[in-house]
């Protein structure tokens, strides 16, 4: 069986081989500069504010911009609609060794190799392999890392060695020497959570809550889904008085995701791969709501826009195990469109039926970008992107052009940025 890594180099080979349309080639030439702004370093959200649904919220409808606070949020959705976020939680992946020269080391888990399920990775109880990016990789040249841990107490010996580089990554395997620790219990204790380099800050102990969204619950991400981040007991109160439905999708959130594009067209930028996990319930959900759906950040827009690919692919004759399932990065535009949303999502609920699962583990790495026809999703809460980033180019493909009005307006308007900036809600015309 191949790993999820092994599939994404894989499916990059046979969309290259793939027959491609005048449009697509044109879509494939974007210019990342075309999507470009100035943000000054004191926009920059260091901190989050002390009440998370204070912040604010900036309305785009219909090509009309006005602003309000992230807790007034059930006045702009319409009663009886769904909202659907992404539930994931943010692992403490940095590590830090030292060399007996004293050269730190630190080793930033991105996703486990083996085993490859995150489930079964965090309850290893001797010995796993990540997928990482390590710095300061050039004093680490030869041997192993290791660091006396003491939880509670419980002790081991955390020893850490290279096997061979993926690309810009390493594959690490950890080993250790008590089998009553696991993995997860030996990253709470010794890793530090992930906040974003553009913070230029070190993480704090307040990072560990507030960098969590408050229905955090599946352990797997490298970075927060951070529109989520508004979001507090009340507001949801006030979503339910309105008779809006909460629905949650899991997407563990990679460190690809949030890097800016360096090449200076969107064909050479590769996309990593995601992996998420759906439930059986999830499709009947979107059955009932379709055409009246709101995602909770970018995450959640790829999760349920792949969910329709993957639904075309079976209706096509693709013979896909539910454990095998992925989306390529282009694999969208060269897909059979003549299907509509509701036999795509019908065909994969009977596909989960058949499987005689009750939850379906996939990869994506679809990048949507201006072009790109969404199917599921009807509104959008996210925050506020990094400038020529893959984010941005999803935005600007969910309201075209005016991507530039609502932030230059947000950037007039003393918006907070980034990861613990503000939000906005995007209603685009139909």
């Amino acid at each position: 069986m191949h790993s999820f890594k092994q599939m994404e180099v894989l499916m990059i080979n046979l969309e290259k081989m793939g027959n491609e349309t005048s449009w697509f080639r044109e879509l494939q030439q974007i210019k990342i500069d075309d999507y470009n702004y100035d943000l000054p370093d004191e926009r920059i959200a260091k901190y989050p504010l002390s009440r998370r649904d204070a912040s604010k919220l900036l309305i785009y409808q219909s090509g009309k911009i006005s602003q309000a606070r992230f807790h007034n949020l059930s006045d702009f959705l319409p009663d009886q609609s769904l909202l659907v976020s992404n539930n994931t939680k943010v692992i403490r992946a940095r590590m830090e060794f030292f060399k007996e020269t004293g050269a730190r080391i630190e080793i930033f888990c991105l996703e486990p190799h083996q085993p490859s399920d995150y489930n079964l990775s965090f309850s290893q109880s001797i010995l796993c392999s990540w997928y990482c990016i390590v710095g300061n990789l050039k004093k680490w040249k030869s041997g192993t890392l290791s660091k006396k841990v003491l939880i509670n107490t419980r002790s081991c010996l955390l020893i850490a060695e290279k096997l061979e580089a993926f690309g810009d990554e390493q594959i690490i395997r950890f080993s250790w020497d008590n089998p009553v620790l696991s993995f997860s219990e030996i990253l709470e204790h010794e890793g530090n959570i992930p906040i974003p380099p553009y913070l230029n800050r070190e993480a704090e102990a307040s990072d560990l809550e507030t960098y969590q969204t408050i229905y955090s619950q599946h352990k797997g991400s490298v970075a927060a889904p951070t529109a989520g981040l508004h979001f507090t007991s009340s507001v949801f109160e006030s979503l339910r008085n309105k008779k809006i439905k909460s629905h949650e999708v899991t997407l563990h959130v990679g460190a690809g995701t949030f890097k800016p594009v360096k090449a200076d067209i969107i064909m050479e930028h590769n996309m990593h791969a995601e992996h998420f996990v759906i439930n059986a319930q999830t499709i009947p959900v979107l059955l009932e709501h379709l055409g009246n759906i709101t995602a909770v950040g970018t995450t959640t827009v790829r999760t349920l826009e792949s969910l329709y690919w993957m639904g075309v692919k079976i209706l096509s004759g693709a013979v896909i195990p539910v454990e095998q399932m992925q989306l390529g990065q282009w694999e969208a535009y060269h897909l059979e469109t003549k299907y509509s949303v509701e036999e795509t999502l019908q065909a994969l609920h009977r596909h989960f039926l058949t499987s005689g699962k009750d939850y379906v583990m996939a990869s994506t790495a679809i990048m949507i970008a201006p072009g790109y026809s969404f199917k599921l999703i009807d509104r959008l809460i996210s925050n506020f992107h990094q400038p020529k980033s893959t984010l941005l180019l999803l935005i600007g493909a969910f309201i075209g052009a005016d991507w530039v009005k609502v932030y230059d307006f947000a950037l007039a308007n003393d918006f907070r940025f980034l990861s613990y900036g503000d939000s906005c809600l995007m209603i685009p015309g139909k």
